[in-house]
This record gives C-alpha cells, structure tokens and sequence, in this order.
C-alpha cells in the first residue's frame, strides 16, 4: 500500500494525511491537535463521539494508538473519560503502557515551594490561570497577554532556583515547570520498542514547539509527521491540516 502523504488541500480536506490508518502506529497530541485551543485548560471541549472513534481506531490498529501530551495522565482520563488508551503525559515524564502501568517521577520539597510561590504570585494577577499537573507546574497569560513579562520573569526565577531535576517549557502563552530528561520523542521511541507498536510505521500528529520532538522520532524511524495548523514557528513535520477539525474528520474516517 502506498503511505506517501496525499495532498487534498483545504479545509474540507485531509491535508497531508494518508488514506487509510492501516499499518500505522499513530502518536497524538491532545490540545490545539485533538481538540481546539480554549482560554483555559479547563475549558476545553471534547467533541461528541470523538472518543468513540479514537476507540474503534485502537482497535483496528490493534491497540497502537497512544496519546501524547502535556496533561498529566489523570486529565487526559477525565477529558476522554471512558477510554484508557496508552498514554505519555508531562511532555513524556508520565508514562501508562498498554497494560495499564503507571510510571512518574517524584517530586523534591524544592519544587512542591516553587509550585506554592507561583501559586501565591499570580493569585492577584486579573486573567492569569495557574495550573497544578501533580509534577508540574505552569502559568498561561492568555486571558491576560500584559503579564506575559512578569510570568516569563518569574518562572526563569523559579526555574534557577528550583534544583536539578527540572526544567521550563513554552508553549501557547504558558511556561510550564516540568520534569527534565524526557521528551515526547523519547515516549514515541519507547512505545516503538514494544507491542503492539513496533513494528509499525509511526504517524506523529501534534501542533506545538513541545510535538517538535516527537515529529523529528517518527521522521527517523522513517515515518510520517503532521502539524495541526500553523504557529508561524519552523517544523520539522514532513506534512500539515489547517486544524483540529481536520484531524477529528479524517480520524472519524479511518475509523470507520
């Protein structure tokens, strides 16, 4: 079967994804890819019958289909809530694999007062949200864009003075303190190396500097990367939708 990626431009197209899931091993990221963009994580919405179809996708796949995020693992099971698909959260410090077990560093007394400065700081900051992953942490200034300095300030602060073992990551109007040592491209490589994703040809699909990462596994494992919509930011993805809507369609038809 040819795997090359089709291109059907355009919004009520596919872009550059392929005709049909079989043979893949696909890697998806959640927010911005999945699901669209909300001006808080909290708020984002699920579409109905998504998880119904990512669903019947595992199963066709025979299980290989994981997500991969920067949502602990307990979010991803509330928002999907129903499905237990493989999972690597924190940006792939989190890891459940396809028997359900569950791996996560531990956080040090230094970072749970870090945690509690940044929740105390940007309490009387109108608009900012801050977000409490179990081990991380993160600011998102969407809402309030004038205190984009003071957060990036305060989190460089946070970050010298927090101890090894973690490190800072952009994202969408957020910095978030994470755990440092993995990526999303070591979670694609380590669900590689087992069943029943090795063996396979890898599909990594995602929208952020954080999916980079996991793009630049599935591009050297000779396989297929897609970014969902357009940061502005070079990629190393080898192909693009528009937008998450995109996505849920072609995912709904492959499924099917």
């Amino acid at each position: 079967m040819d795997m090359e990626l089709l291109k059907d431009q355009g919004e009520a197209g596919r872009g550059d994804l392929p005709a049909s899931a079989a043979g893949l091993a696909l890697f998806l990221d959640i927010d911005g890819t999945l699901v669209d963009i909300a001006p808080t994580p909290d708020a984002v919405a699920v579409e109905p019958g998504l998880a119904e179809s990512l669903g019947r996708l595992a199963s066709r796949l025979d299980g290989a289909v994981a997500l991969v995020t920067g949502r602990p693992i307990e979010a991803v099971d509330a928002l999907f809530d129903g499905l237990r698909l493989p999972v690597s959260g924190l940006h792939g410090a989190e890891w459940r694999d396809t028997r359900g077990d569950v791996s996560r560093p531990e956080p040090t007394d230094a970072f749970l007062r870090s945690r509690e400065r940044l929740r105390r700081a940007v309490a009387g900051w109108e608009g900012v949200v801050f977000e409490d992953k179990g081990v991380a942490f993160a600011a998102h200034w969407r809402l309030a864009p004038l205190h984009e300095k003071e957060i990036r300030e305060l989190m460089r602060d946070i970050a010298a003075k927090v101890g090894e073992g973690w490190t800072l990551q952009a994202g969408k109007c957020v910095l978030e303190l994470r755990p440092k040592g993995r990526d999303k491209g070591d979670a694609l490589t380590g669900f590689m190396a087992a069943k029943p994703f090795a063996g396979r040809r890898p599909l990594a699909i995602g929208d952020d500097v954080t999916d980079e990462a996991m793009f630049a596994a599935a591009n050297a494992m000779g396989g297929l990367s897609v970014r969902v919509g357009d940061n502005g930011r070079p990629t190393v993805a080898s192909g693009s939708v528009a937008s998450p809507a995109v996505l849920r369609r072609w995912i709904t038809g492959v499924a099917a």
